[in-house]
């Protein structure tokens, strides 16, 4: 079983117009609600290709009673939400139909209450005891100490179980320093880290700061990777346009599969980055072009950096 924690879920609505304005109003052509949250949108992937996932993180008020309601409807994925008194956000997505573009619009989390962090620790240790990985994702809703991910990362490799944290700013200064095995940064998220804005000499640096594995997302340049093993780039065939919202959560699900089945890093990375970019061409966010993604396997570059 793989492990998603998801502090932060969300309901995601996406829009869609035929050309996004400011100033105007629109006529929307479609509406689409799932559930979201970045470990969600990593756990629906992963149920997707095959994997048994566990959900866990926090869910509360009408929005999440819808959320949970979703997710029980997805095969091979187990909701091990924790109720809390707040109302869970909801996060709105306008795609634009003419430029491919989207814009985000995320709402805050509820305020997480010191009882329900606590009763949340409890949980995850239990949930930890039976994972093959953990993905820690996304930021921390209110309330929730800005340490939370450094100690959930030294939980898990107590246990013995590799750890991926994927978050930003302070959360994932503090997560770096308990060793996690992986981190995956976008580029921005590397700078902030580290203060460079080159991604190799960042990369590196993450490195040094205590993850034992850093792949980072570099938009259409695709991922690069520094590992025990060896450091590679792995590039898409080309830029892809639609709604990028989860791209970097699907190859979150790609790296987590590989490490589940030990696959050798350049398929991992391969993987990664054909689910990354058939995410894009998905219409919602947190789906993949699953066609699409099988022909992207055979076109995606790796090579060593």
């Amino acid at each position: 079983m793989i492990l998603t924690v998801t502090l932060n879920t969300a309901l995601d609505i996406t829009y869609r117009v035929r050309s996004l304005r400011p100033h105007a109003s629109h006529r929307v052509s479609e509406v689409v609600e799932r559930p979201g949250g970045k470990g969600v949108n990593v756990a629906r992937v992963l149920a997707a290709l095959g994997h048994e996932v566990t959900v866990t993180g926090f869910a509360g008020g009408a929005t999440g009673e819808v959320v949970r309601d979703r997710l029980s409807a997805v095969p091979g994925l187990t909701d091990a939400l924790v109720p809390v008194a707040g109302a869970t956000r909801r996060t709105i997505a306008v795609a634009d139909e003419l430029s491919g573009d989207t814009t985000q619009l995320n709402e805050p989390g509820p305020a997480i209450e010191p009882a329900e962090w606590g009763g949340f620790l409890d949980r995850y240790e239990e949930l930890v005891a039976g994972a093959s990985a953990v993905a820690l994702c996304g930021s921390l809703p209110p309330g929730v100490p800005v340490g939370a991910y450094a100690s959930l990362v030294r939980t898990a490799r107590s246990a013995g179980v590799p750890v991926l944290l994927d978050t930003s700013g302070e959360p994932l200064r503090r997560g770096v320093a308990a060793r996690p095995d992986i981190i995956k940064p976008n580029a921005d998220e590397l700078a902030e880290l580290t203060g460079s804005h080159e991604p190799l000499r960042a990369t590196q640096d993450a490195r040094r700061r205590g993850a034992r594995t850093v792949v980072a997302s570099l938009g259409a340049q695709g991922l690069l990777a520094l590992t025990p093993e060896g450091d590679w780039r792995a590039v898409p065939p080309a830029r892809e346009h639609g709604n990028p919202t989860g791209a970097g959560d699907s190859a979150v699900a790609g790296l987590l599969s590989g490490l589940v089945h030990r696959l050798p890093w350049p398929d991992r990375l391969t993987s990664a980055v054909a689910l990354s970019a058939a995410t894009v061409r998905a219409p919602a966010a947190g789906d993949f072009d699953r066609v699409a993604y099988e022909k992207l396997l055979a076109r995606v570059s790796v090579t060593a950096a």
